[in-house]
């Protein structure tokens, strides 16, 4: 999300219809901001279209599709972007790593700030702070190989939502007020460092597998068609052993989420993304759940093959398909300026009054999304025929340069 200027440079060139199909490196990258484009439009689908409550047919797949789990590629793919800043393939070491991780930290940092001005406008559904904490934990990883990485996220994925469940249990709203008083972030944006670890939309505790299985696939060579084979076998199966063992074990409510039980909320005047779906578990039968954001290890599990195998195939189809690739450079250039398109449409939503889709909202059209995502790879695609780097990535890789005096 944070680190797209190699991939910035492969799409913001024209390109003739003498161009010869992409190299395989090319590619690679290409279809990650594609990816990532295909993020930013589910997380609009769940914010600006309408909710699932008022959605049939086709409509209704495609927003219950993007409900949690447009989020979750947006995480998985951040973990692959710190991959371009470590050194992909091989780690960079010395002096590179060590500047390399103070660039990190950085961004680390400002979008904790960044995310908690947010939160003091839209509410606690901004995903930007919690980014930032996972972009810290993720530091001491970040030489680590892919083998490595894919074992720790899948031990995280089995054990996290277990102790999760078990420290929401011990920290009543007693202890929680406690340490809410005394923490300055929770008074100043409502966004406190217990929500960042574990009570939060988007808790660190169960979500740090995603960013780790993305870290794992960044040290992958994507072009690599052995890569893309298992990678398009393991994604499919994840879904499988994710949502299908829910279905049995939980039955046949196990992946519908809190919005289709009605019992969805969130803060007044709040902008919610992804709202309507998370619900920290109350009973340890709620562990066998997989619907979106339950932050179960189904959920975890079966998200994580969907957020694979849209990376793959997002993949494959650019590497393969090079009029495709021609058509969609409007949309991958949203992809290479996806922090600026997640910040954007907050600010338009709220300047334009468009009521929201999730949740309490009473947007039941599909014409504002449609309005969005044309909105968006309009000035994508203006603005990359121009500029490497979006407005908002250009302020955070400036705001990186001091670590090139780290020693």
């Amino acid at each position: 999300m944070t680190e797209t200027q190699s991939s910035q440079d492969t799409t913001a060139r024209p390109e003739t219809s003498a161009v010869p199909p992409p190299d395989p490196s090319t590619a690679r990258l290409v279809g990650v901001d594609l990816a990532r484009a295909l993020a930013v439009f589910g997380m609009y689908t769940v914010h600006i279209g309408p909710p699932l409550s008022a959605t049939h047919g086709v409509g209704h797949w495609v927003r219950y599709l993007a409900d949690g789990r447009s989020s979750i590629l947006f995480a998985t793919l951040a973990g692959f972007s710190l991959m371009l800043i470590a050194g992909r393939r091989e780690p960079k070491a010395g002096l590179a790593g060590r500047q390399a991780k103070a660039r990190i930290a950085i961004r680390a940092l400002i979008l904790v700030v960044l995310g908690s001005a947010m939160a003091m406008a839209y509410g606690d559904v901004v995903i930007l702070a919690f980014y930032g904490v996972y972009f810290l934990l993720a530091l001491p990883l970040v030489r680590l190989r892919a083998r490595t990485l894919a074992i720790i996220a899948v031990v995280l994925a089995m054990v996290t939502p277990q102790l999760a469940f078990v420290l929401r249990w011990l920290l009543t709203e007693p202890v929680q007020q406690i340490i809410n008083t005394y923490d300055p972030l929770e008074r100043i944006s409502t966004v406190g460092v217990l929500d960042l670890l574990l009570t939060g939309f988007y808790p660190t505790i169960t979500w740090m597998p995603f960013v780790i299985a993305g870290m794992a696939l960044g040290r992958l060579d994507l072009a690599a068609r052995a890569v893309q084979r298992g990678l398009a076998l393991l994604g499919p199966a994840l879904i499988v052993v994710g949502y299908g063992t829910s279905l049995v074990v939980g039955g046949r409510n196990a992946l519908k989420s809190t919005a289709e039980a009605g019992s969805s909320s969130f803060s007044s005047g709040a902008a919610p993304m992804d709202i309507g779906s998370f619900e920290p578990q109350r009973t340890a039968g709620e562990l066998l759940l997989a619907g979106p954001h339950s932050g179960t290890t189904f959920d975890i599990i079966g998200s994580l093959g969907v957020a694979i195998t849209v990376i793959v195939c997002a993949t494959v189809a650019m590497d393969r398909l090079p009029r495709l690739r021609r058509l969609a450079k409007p949309v991958i250039a949203v992809g290479t300026m996806s922090l600026t398109a997640y910040v954007g449409h907050f600010v338009a939503q709220s300047a334009l009054s468009v009521p929201a889709g999730g949740g309490n909202g009473v947007q039941h059209s599909w014409v504002p999304l449609l309005l969005f995502i044309l909105g968006a790879t309009v000035f994508a695609a203006i603005w990359s025929r121009f500029f490497r780097r979006g407005p908002l990535e250009y302020l955070l890789n400036l705001a990186t340069k001091p670590a090139k005096y780290v020693r």
